[in-house]
């Protein structure tokens, strides 16, 4: 039997003696044998460094700033002097009796372990799950971007759906679906990101969305390093490939299109200046022709505006919905492009564009 269990037993048996007599203290020599053994009062346990494992899926990687020698080092020191302050949290091993999975509080543990220390303050928590450490370290700023994105990869693997895991973790279905994209990111986007050029989280999907759209244009501007890549330069950019867009629409135009604001096609306004043949002559040298009406009741270009956490955003009605009860949306602001439940989307106005 474990130290820890020793302990709880003896703490268990022993007969509560009344008053302050020497009766009360007589067994202390057991206690000091083994210091690490009871939690007074409701209070943490003191837990042996050597019964705790951290959890091999911990949702902060190996290269996680907080891990780095530099930090441990300075939490190890900090521990060195004053001691473990806040208890970290454990589980009871499933697979090995007597022995503990870190819940929470790693950092605090790999601290102890610098400072020599051979016991930490720990809470014995067996209800603690993943969601539960992503949700404390997403409260602390503790995860990067890729962490996050790792996790929600883990949890769609499962078969949740992007609403479950937002609403597990408290935030937003536009943070998930964010977070996603950066498992599946082009070369050069993955390149900027995985170097730490771009570390912005909407900055990498605002690129991926330039990309899918002038995939040769966004990855030369990629390969200048010495582009800073910036929510303003990275507008910049979507705002000159989109202008660049519309001028080569513009020269490459269908002569039968209708002008929006003429209501003729390019060959219809050409035949109106210079006089198209065969058009019936009248007295006094007029023309007529017959002009065909718009229909009021029929609008040419719908726009849908939409609210979508808290944000001005519109439908995209050309792009395929992942699932029933979901669309593609585009925020006003910066143009990002993302999925979204409908039912988190609020209806604002039907407009024509």
């Amino acid at each position: 039997m474990t130290a820890v269990k020793n302990a709880k037993k003896k703490a268990e048996e022993k007969p509560q003696a009344s008053g302050l007599g020497l009766d009360s203290i007589g067994d202390l020599s057991g206690l000091l044998n083994e210091p690490e053994a009871v939690a007074r009062g409701g209070g943490p346990l003191e837990l042996p460094l050597d019964l705790i494992d951290e959890d091999p899926q911990q949702p902060r990687t190996a290269d996680n700033p907080g891990f780095s020698p530099e930090s441990i080092e300075e939490i190890g020191q900090t521990i060195k002097d004053r001691g473990v302050k806040s208890p970290i949290s454990v589980r009871e091993n499933p697979e090995v009796e007597g022995r503990y999975i870190i819940n929470h509080g790693a950092r605090r543990y790999r601290g102890s372990k610098w400072a020599e220390k051979t016991a930490i303050p720990a809470f014995i928590d067996n209800d603690y799950n993943h969601a539960d450490q992503v949700i404390e370290n997403l409260q602390r700023n503790e995860l990067t971007p890729r962490e996050i994105a790792d996790f929600i990869g883990r949890e769609l693997a499962t078969g949740k759906k992007k609403s479950e895991i937002a609403r597990e973790i408290g935030k937003s279905p536009a943070f998930v679906t964010q977070h996603v994209t950066l498992l599946d990111l082009p070369d050069p986007i993955a390149k900027a990101f995985n170097t730490g050029r771009a570390n912005d989280v909407t900055v990498v999907n605002e690129l991926v969305t330039a990309f899918k759209k002038n995939p040769e244009e966004v990855g030369a501007w990629l390969a200048d390093d010495s582009q800073e890549l910036t929510r303003g330069s990275v507008k910049l950019l979507r705002e000159f490939l989109e202008d660049k867009r519309r001028q080569g629409d513009e020269d490459e135009r269908d002569p039968n299109t209708v002008d929006a604001l003429i209501g003729k096609t390019d060959a219809e306004a050409e035949e109106g200046e210079q006089g198209p043949e065969g058009v019936e002559e009248v007295e006094g040298g007029n023309t007529t022709k017959e002009k065909k009406e718009a229909d009021p009741d029929k609008l040419k270009k719908a726009i849908i505006q939409v609210e979508h956490d808290g944000r001005p955003a519109r439908l995209i009605l050309n792009k395929r919905p992942p699932a029933e009860g979901w669309a593609w949306l585009q925020y006003e602001d910066d143009g990002m492009e993302f999925e979204a439940d409908l039912i988190q989307v609020k209806l604002v106005a039907l407009i024509e564009g």
